[in-house]
């Protein structure tokens, strides 16, 4: 069966990124001069999804009147010749979307559990906004081409520092299958690093299967008492096989201050408006701290 749906969750609160997001929605905090969730939203286009449904939150409504036209908006800048402009506001609106409210943050098994009418019957992707993800061929794309292979889920993953394991579900490999290509022992979610099966962490992309949702609707809280993903993939695990592909592109972590102004300063150095002014000053930036380092 083709893989043909998306999933991308985006009701959390956004607490690491306060104030900005008291009132805005994180997923909306752009990247240079495009939102986070425009990226995501490319990447499921580019891979051949044709219906994405977004499980959004309180304060998330800037979401739905991003990706909806803009009349006032497009007239002005066709009155006033700006087609470029235009071109880039009108490629948002030409996408299949349809929202979703998850009233209670319980998790982001929970949120993934809201999209079971949805899916219905059908394989499907689960797209985190926090990994932005660049690649020859784009990660759900390559977890698309797994699934036409083994017919079974398929979770990206990619390694990590060791030191790092707490912050992700790892998982333990078994045999490769395939080059890159895990057939998946289990998954443990945010182990120690005394206790983790190893270094290989999921990163933001999974291709699940609709069984997940029997499973998810008898799914006990877990860490942080909420309703793990992880811990729901890892049940499913014993009843079908699950497998784990290995990302090996460029992986930009939005999910935190420090990786957002990195990944926006990546951007920034290949965006064609800015990238020789960012440059220049990056260099100035360098001078000076040379120069402050001589002065200690």
């Amino acid at each position: 069966m083709k893989v043909k749906k998306a999933v991308i969750p985006a009701a959390g609160l956004g607490t690491r990124f306060l104030p900005a997001t008291k009132a805005m929605a994180k997923e909306m905090l752009p990247i240079v001069d495009k939102p986070t969730i425009q990226f995501i939203v490319e990447e499921a286009l580019k891979s051949g999804i044709e219906d994405i449904l977004i499980v959004t939150g309180k304060a998330k409504r800037p979401i739905e009147d991003h990706f909806d036209a803009n009349i006032e908006l497009e007239t002005n800048l066709k009155e006033k010749g700006k087609t470029e402009l235009l071109k880039l506001v009108e490629e948002t609106t030409d996408v299949n979307l349809h929202f979703i409210r998850q009233s209670h943050p319980k998790g982001l098994g929970h949120a993934v559990l809201q999209a079971k009418a949805f899916v219905g019957n059908e394989p499907f992707v689960v797209m985190l906004g926090d990994d932005l993800m660049e690649d020859k061929v784009p990660l759900t794309k390559q977890l698309i081409n797994d699934y036409e292979k083994t017919h079974a889920s398929t979770i990206a993953v990619m390694k990590v520092p060791h030191e790092d394991t707490s912050k992700y579900g790892i998982i333990n490999p078994g045999e490769q299958v395939q080059p890159g290509l895990y057939n998946v022992k289990n998954f443990v979610e945010k182990p120690t690093p005394e206790k983790a099966p190893s270094d290989l962490a999921i990163i933001g992309r999974y291709l699940l299967t609709p069984e997940i949702f029997n499973v998810l609707e008898v799914q006990k809280p877990g860490a942080g008492n909420e309703i793990q993903l992880t811990d729901a993939i890892d049940e499913l695990n014993k009843t079908q096989r699950v497998f784990a592909r290995e990302f090996k592109g460029q992986r930009y972590d939005v999910g935190d201050k420090l990786g957002f102004m990195k990944t926006s300063i990546d951007y920034g150095l290949k965006h064609p408006e800015v990238k020789d002014g960012l440059k220049d000053y990056i260099l100035e930036l360098a001078d000076t701290f040379k120069k402050e380092q001589k002065i200690k």
